[in-house]
């Protein structure tokens, strides 16, 4: 059981921090979350958003990372 409580600390230092990093890159004037590709749709009542093109580039970005720190782990 220990082992799961390290593993779920982890975790929630992990989004912390990036919950922290989606703070700081918010004060810039990134276009995350306006890219071209990013699917908005506002009707009379609803507005629908659906960021794809900002999940592809973080999902790209986030891989090369780990990908990264796996090869220098080793």
């Amino acid at each position: 059981m220990a082992d799961i409580g390290k593993v779920l600390v982890v975790f929630g230092l992990m989004i912390a921090a990036a919950g922290l990093l989606f703070m700081l890159l918010g004060r810039t004037n990134l276009p995350l979350g306006r890219l071209p590709g990013d699917i908005l749709y506002r009707g009379k009542n609803t507005t629908f958003y659906f960021p794809l093109a900002t999940s592809i580039v973080l999902s790209v970005v986030l891989s090369l990372v780990l990908y990264l720190i796996s090869r220098f782990r080793h």
